[in-house]
């Protein structure tokens, strides 16, 4: 048999660092054979040495449109209000799509280097930057197709009904390449209008829905319960998924787990931006300051979905970041205090499978007939990548190599 990529001597996420390891076959961009001892002619051949290999990282949540603008924004000037928003839309009339591309495409190498192969972003449109933020970023998408799928969630940042010409907006986003639909009702002068909206063009458009969702210092109007009751009410249970949440954080475990088992039995998964949470969050205390985390192992422990992912990089809503999951995976863990083996390993899920399985894609893992979507991280298992932030070396797309990075050495005097 001709190979594309032979992978030796790996061990698969769910071994410990004592089990055996395997050897893994990509034949035409797919997984041909797992089993130790394979043999036959690759274009390339890896010697795993006993790391740990992954189906390529998935990223579900991040803005390329807005990514790397921070040296262009006004400074941050007090601690609260932080007004990122405020200060990410006085620039937005100068998007051009070349530059949404060029700044999409920094953000997209840093990703690719780190392991990402698969990619849900979020775009704005609004009457300020009309769809140069969809375009831009659809031409980056195609430059790095070669390394990464991608899909784009379209999304009113500044509100929708509040914001006359949005709404036509994102239904032109949606006949032109966007197959994902979301919301940011925070900023919107009517909440509960805007998660309805995007219900119905979710429903006119059959696409799935990923909304930014109760950001706050109180679990007080949780909008969370309306989008579980407008999932329900619509058979959309799997194909609703809301991010930060931090107002969960806030609730004691009896009232947050009623919240987390309505959102498990409607199907509403939930994702963590642990990096722009943690920053963005507690501004309104001095002292003893939350952590604005939700616990996403509790969540997953009580049956729902749950991803980690970056959000925003570079810019003010996230000033620091370089699209690496296995770090922000590392930080969420330290955020909510999670540390033993089977937290991190569900953590590890987080980046990977469940990340996959909320973006209902059933074709991602590492198993016979799957793309050779492949990763191979420098640990001998998923709980110590978490644990140690271990760097990426190989990452391949579809068989094809896409990221080298060689192991650090040390160099002692002779």
């Amino acid at each position: 048999m001709s190979l594309d990529l032979l992978l030796r001597d790996v061990r698969l996420p769910d071994a410990r660092a004592t089990d055996p390891t395997v050897d893994i076959a990509v034949a035409d961009g797919r997984i041909a054979e797992i089993r130790r001892g394979i043999t036959g002619t690759a274009r390339e051949t890896v010697e795993g040495g006993g790391r740990v290999v992954a189906g390529g990282f998935v990223e579900t949540h991040i803005h390329l449109d807005k990514t790397c603008i921070l040296g262009r924004c006004a400074c941050e000037t007090t601690r609260n209000p932080h007004r990122a928003m405020e200060r990410v839309s006085e620039i937005k009339h100068t998007f051009t799509v070349e530059d949404v591309t060029a700044r999409a495409s920094r953000t997209l190498e840093k990703c690719i280097s780190h392991g990402c192969t698969r990619m849900r972003t979020h775009v704005e449109v609004d009457p300020k930057v009309g769809l140069r933020g969809l375009e831009g970023v659809k031409a980056a998408i195609a430059r790095y197709a070669w390394a990464i799928d991608i899909e784009i969630c379209v999304m009113p940042q500044e509100g929708l009904t509040n914001n006359p010409g949005t709404d036509e907006l994102m239904v032109a986003a949606l006949k032109n390449g966007a197959t994902v639909v979301g919301a940011a009702p925070n900023y919107d002068t009517d909440r509960a209008a805007q998660i309805r909206r995007v219900f119905e063009l979710a429903r006119e458009f059959d696409v799935d829905i990923d909304m930014h969702l109760d950001s706050g210092a109180s679990a007080e109007e949780l909008d969370t319960l309306l989008v579980c009751e407008l999932t329900e009410t619509y058979g959309w249970g799997g194909r609703v998924a809301i991010g930060h949440v931090t107002k969960l954080s806030t609730m004691p475990y009896r009232e947050f787990d009623v919240v987390a088992k309505r959102m498990a039995d409607v199907g509403v998964a939930l994702t963590v931006l642990p990096a722009t949470d943690l920053y963005l969050g507690g501004r309104d205390q001095e002292c003893h300051v939350r952590r604005n985390t939700v616990d996403a192992n509790r969540l997953s422990d009580l049956g729902v979905l749950c991803s980690i992912s970056s959000n925003n990089i570079l810019n003010p809503f996230t000033p620091l970041g370089d699209g690496q999951l296995i770090r922000q995976a590392n930080l969420y863990a330290n955020i909510v205090q999670r540390a033993t083996d089977a937290d991190l390993r569900a953590t590890w899920d987080m980046f990977t499978a469940g990340s996959a399985k909320l973006m209902r894609q059933g074709d991602y893992g590492i198993a016979v007939g799957n793309p050779g979507d492949l990763v191979v991280v420098d640990a001998p298992t998923a709980v110590d990548a978490v644990r140690e932030i271990a760097p990426v070396l190989h990452a391949f797309k579809r068989g094809r190599r896409a990221v080298t990075r060689a192991p650090a050495v040390l160099h002692p005097p002779a």
